[in-house]
């Protein structure tokens, strides 16, 4: 694992950016591996910014998202679908049909689940994912526990994570009990992955990560594994190194 370390978010985020665009700027049909949530947000708006500036385009670009809330319209505000149209996809020139997220509020997800997988498969695998960190080491929404050999699957969102998540919710007693998401194996079977770490909450995930073992009771532990993982990691994060 290469670890970058950077002063603060905003620094975190101009790295993640410039390894997003060279990898969109260079590869013919570029697929990326997209996260939802706060960590990413800044990313997200450097990579709307080069679009303006007419510095890339994405009309080439196939994007996978990790996961999605079960029992989630498109159209709820606190959905990843309603979360990336507006943190990214209705600011840039992708196309709509090369935009894929879990749906979580149809009557057969393990059927959504197979079919999700199913389409990755056809691309060959992702080019690059991006990763948040999970203070218990999830990554995805692939909780403690979850076996290093999952696809694509149903996830029971611990109580340490809907709490996390609360903040987007009027309560905790509103946010979802469960999530369709990327499986660990699939996450491991991209080319390239690069983690975003910011904030001292998330300091001692991170020294987990880079100094622990590898256990599915940590499932970020099986980056240790990956031949090109890149952690952008800023300095409170840092600081339980």
């Amino acid at each position: 694992m290469k670890l970058v370390k950077v002063k603060n978010y905003d620094q975190m985020s101009e790295q993640a950016c410039d390894i997003v665009l060279d990898r969109i700027n260079n590869l013919k049909k570029p697929v990326l591996g997209l996260a939802t949530g706060s960590t990413p947000e800044g990313l997200y708006k450097q990579l709307i910014n080069k679009y303006t500036n007419k510095e890339t385009s994405f009309n080439n670009v196939t994007t996978f998202n990790l996961d999605e809330y079960i029992g989630l319209s498109h159209s709820h505000p606190n959905s990843y679908y309603t979360y990336m149209n507006e943190h990214l996809f209705n600011y840039i020139d992708i196309d709509s049909k090369n935009v894929n997220i879990p749906n979580g509020n149809v009557s057969d997800i393990l059927k959504e689940c197979s079919d999700y997988e199913k389409v990755i498969s056809e691309h060959g695998s992702i080019d690059v994912q991006l990763l948040g960190l999970g203070s218990n080491g999830h990554i995805g929404f692939n909780e403690p526990g979850t076996p290093f050999s999952s696809r694509t699957h149903i996830v029971q969102l611990s109580e340490s994570t809907r709490q996390a998540n609360a903040r987007f919710f009027e309560s905790v007693d509103e946010v979802p009990t469960k999530a369709i998401t990327m499986g660990i194996r699939t996450i491991m079977e991209s080319n390239e992955i690069v983690v975003l770490v910011s904030g001292l909450k998330k300091s001692m995930a991170l020294a987990n990560l880079i100094n622990g073992e590898v256990s599915e009771e940590f499932p970020a532990s099986i980056l240790q594994k990956h031949k090109n993982v890149t952690i952008i990691a800023d300095e409170p994060a840092l600081s339980k190194l």
